[in-house]
């Protein structure tokens, strides 16, 4: 790993598209149709103002806080994000390690590229592992075995892809959705990955063949995760999940209420508002616009995280004082684990600390519990 700095995820951002081959940086930083949604997830927390409170004196804040019985050292948690090792050899399992050091939370997906039981005997208190099935409940089993054999205490399910996005920069790039890289395609990405030798020489070095099928995490007997197609969960589907799960469950990709609702009857211990970062269905609000809708309508009764858009300690700030019990981020660890694998992923977490310090600090609130709408607009 090269001794890199960054100082912000926008630098993280420019250090990966300087790192990944053109196809590999637009899968991470691409989105759905004219990524629209993608944007105003960032852009809307901007409608929302702070309100801080002046001569408080000297105080040093905290940011812990606990999620599902978890204790965290701040209320960032890395979203679950698949073909990362395709990002860096560290893959998910420099993902799960950096998460470890910074006291918080990695949700493992199920086509992240490595497997549940590598990543697992990095620490499994710390590790989610995020649900998704092609295939319908015999493979759902078959992948709660995986999980539970491997201690992993907190499964995430998500509801959002029963089609897979419109992600056009795939499309252009000459790959389909989501991203293969095959014997027909080769020829036309072969620029690509040739003016990044470094990125070669590292993937071919940890054995990641890009013209071989290659393994997904969850289970050996599985698809192809470079194959994996929509997971079409049903709400009865995910009762019968509940039913078959005995640790703590997560439903991630609500949007309004009266889901948020239907996650509670169907037994979820938390909720995740998301929109995938925009790379499913174009037009829908960002996440932020629906957070306080969510909150009142459940915010009693479980758990609610909010994902998508997450660039800024403010935005953390702003979330959490709308409700939100942590946030989830996706592409800002992803361009640090690019840029500097397992390094570069601690490093995007330690800003989100800095700036999280100095915004808490200025905005006069001592602790990340005492956030409230008294420090909004």
């Amino acid at each position: 790993m090269s001794n890199i700095n960054l100082f912000s995820v926008d630098q993280a951002r420019k250090k990966a598209k300087l790192r990944l081959p053109k196809v590999v940086f637009d899968y991470i930083d691409g989105a759905a149709d004219d990524e629209v949604t993608m944007n105003l997830n960032t852009r809307a927390f901007d409608d929302i103002m702070l309100n801080p409170k002046m001569a408080q004196g000297k105080f040093d804040c905290d940011l812990s806080t606990s999620v599902l019985g978890q204790e965290l050292a701040l209320p960032v948690i890395l979203a679950p994000c698949g073909l990362v090792r395709v990002m860096h050899p560290d893959g998910a399992i420099g993902v799960a390690k950096a998460a470890i050091n910074m006291q918080t939370i990695s949700v493992l997906s199920t086509v992240a590229g490595n497997p549940l039981s590598e990543v697992a005997e990095t620490g499994s208190h710390n590790l989610w592992f995020q649900l998704y099935s092609s295939r319908g409940r015999q493979e759902v089993e078959s992948l709660l075995q995986e999980i539970h054999k491997n201690r992993v205490s907190v499964l995430v399910v998500t509801v959002d892809t029963p089609a897979l996005g419109n992600r056009l920069r795939d499309i252009y790039n000459g790959v389909s959705t989501p991203l293969r890289v095959t014997a027909s395609n080769a020829v036309q990405l072969g620029y690509q990955v040739l003016s990044k030798p470094k990125w070669s020489y590292n993937m071919l070095n940890d054995g990641l063949k890009l013209m071989k099928k290659s393994k997904p995490s969850g289970s050996d007997s599985s698809k192809n995760m470079l194959n994996m197609a929509a997971s079409p969960f049903s709400w009865e589907d995910i009762k019968w999940i509940r039913s078959q799960w005995r640790g703590k469950l997560v439903i991630k990709g609500i949007l309004n209420a009266s889901d948020a609702k239907m996650c509670v009857d169907c037994g979820a211990d938390a909720i995740v508002i998301s929109n995938h970062g925009g790379r499913q269905l174009e037009g829908v609000s960002p996440t932020i616009k629906v957070l306080s809708e969510v909150v009142s309508e459940v915010g009693d009764q479980t758990e609610v995280i909010l994902d998508s858009g997450i660039r800024r300690g403010t935005h953390v700030i702003k979330a959490i004082a709308l409700g939100a019990k942590a946030v989830m981020i996706g592409r800002p660890y992803l361009y640090g684990l690019a840029a500097n694998g397992q390094m570069g992923v601690e490093n995007i977490l330690r800003i989100f600390q800095s700036e999280l310090i100095r915004d808490m600090t200025l905005l006069g609130c001592r602790s990340i519990k005492d956030l409230d709408k008294s420090f909004l607009v």
